[in-house]
């Protein structure tokens, strides 16, 4: 793709990133197949190639309309359009860049301005989260079922195990997770154990920096980070093998914090030493000897859904299902494997139609061959399938640990 880029943007550190990028698109539309927002839509702009040709405009223009933020807004940032890709266009990178330039062109309405403004005051903070979400669980029974059923119910955390293994592995907390489903980890730590590891649960770690990232507040996203490399590295002055995540959602942002802060004198070694270290709980568990946990077999079959953030932002599509079918797990057959949940961070609450849509699509194709159970691999996707799910919603990590507590 040609591209002449407007002057006002040709000394900026990131548009010769962007430029590579859109000069990488060969206009061939496979993308389009694989885009839920397309296939729901039917309009080239609610799909990667009309988004990157929105872009462009944008950047040889130098300006935008809101008519272009409608569009990218729609956008989930799955990343399907990167695995159908031919060509190798880093779609997810270039409309991340896109959306952060276009936002200091375009004035928001109000209450966008207000809604992101809440949400990046409260999603990336565990206790403010968790407070406003003990709340809603105090309220739930009261509430209307819009409302009560996208509340999970409290979880109790269980005790974590001893550390007595020689070999050690960092747990990532998060912000979300840990006020949720505090037990994900907890069943982590405790499946890591009967392998002979120990995962330490640090102080002072907290957001991945994604839900910043994505909504255009790039700084936050940055600070969030050097949080969590100050946390993790005295872990890795010890030597822990890998800082295991349980979210893939917040996996595929740490795996980026080496590009993150690529420019940063102070940050940019360290962060290419976590990026490399961070591991999705499921890779950790393929890399194992399964065979030790013995595990006991049930009749439950589990339908598995693999978020976007693990088969297309790790591209790791397949690793869950293998495990479990490992361990001698019945899965079910499951439609339509690359297309979102509608889940997507915040994209639940700042497009809730769209998002329903795609919901209502996704829990259909879970659903063909009739499982007693939907497994998922990151809490977003788990809340966002329960509120709508007639079966039980959980992490995978989960139910591996119920089958091999013996």
């Amino acid at each position: 793709m040609k591209t002449d880029i407007h002057s006002k943007y040709l000394e900026t550190e990131w548009i010769s990133e962007a430029d590579d990028i859109l000069r990488s698109c060969v206009h061939c539309g496979f993308c389009t197949a694989t885009c839920p927002t397309y296939q729901e839509l039917g309009d080239e702009r609610d799909g990667p190639r009309g988004r990157i040709y929105l872009i462009k405009q944008f950047l040889e223009e130098g300006s935008a309309t809101s008519r272009t933020v409608k569009h990218l807004d729609r956008c989930l940032t799955c990343r399907a359009c990167e695995t159908t890709c031919p060509s190798g266009v880093e779609y997810g990178r270039l409309v991340d860049l896109g959306r952060h330039a276009i936002d200091q062109e375009v004035t928001r309405s109000l209450l966008d301005r207000v809604m992101r403004w809440a949400l990046l005051r409260i999603l990336p903070y565990r206790r403010r989260f968790g407070f406003l979400l003990s709340i809603g669980q105090l309220l739930r029974p009261i509430l209307p079922a819009i409302l009560r059923n996208k509340i999970p119910a409290r979880q109790h955390p269980e005790p974590w195990p001893g550390n007595k293994h020689d070999r050690l592995m960092l747990a990532m907390n998060g912000c979300a997770q840990a006020a949720a489903t505090p037990n994900t980890n907890v069943s982590t730590a405790r499946v890591l154990a009967r392998l002979g590891v120990s995962l330490v649960s640090p102080k002072g770690d907290g957001c991945c920096g994604a839900a910043s990232y994505h909504l255009s507040a790039h700084d936050e996203a940055i600070q969030h980070a050097r949080r969590n490399i100050d946390a993790w590295w005295p872990y890795v002055e010890r030597g822990v093998e890998s800082i295991v995540i349980t979210a893939s959602g917040c996996g595929s942002m740490v795996k980026d914090y080496g590009k993150l802060l690529g420019n940063d004198k102070d940050y940019a070694d360290k962060a290419r030493v976590i990026s490399g270290l961070a591991r999705d709980i499921s890779e950790v568990l393929d890399s194992e000897d399964l065979s030790v946990l013995d595990p006991v077999e049930i009749p439950e079959r589990v339908a598995v859904h693999c978020p976007c953030s693990l088969q297309h932002g790790q591209q790791l599509p397949d690793v869950v299902e293998n495990i479990l079918t490992e361990l001698g797990l019945k899965t079910t057959q499951t439609d339509e494997k690359l297309l979102c949940c509608g889940s997507a961070g915040t994209y639940s609450i700042l497009q809730p139609t769209l998002s329903n849509r795609l919901l209502d699509r996704k829990i259909e194709a879970l659903m063909i061959d009739g499982p007693d159970e939907i497994v998922t691999a990151n809490v977003g996707c788990q809340m966002h399938l329960a509120s709508k799910s007639e079966i039980s919603v959980r992490h995978w990590i989960e139910i591996v640990d119920e089958i091999t507590s013996r």
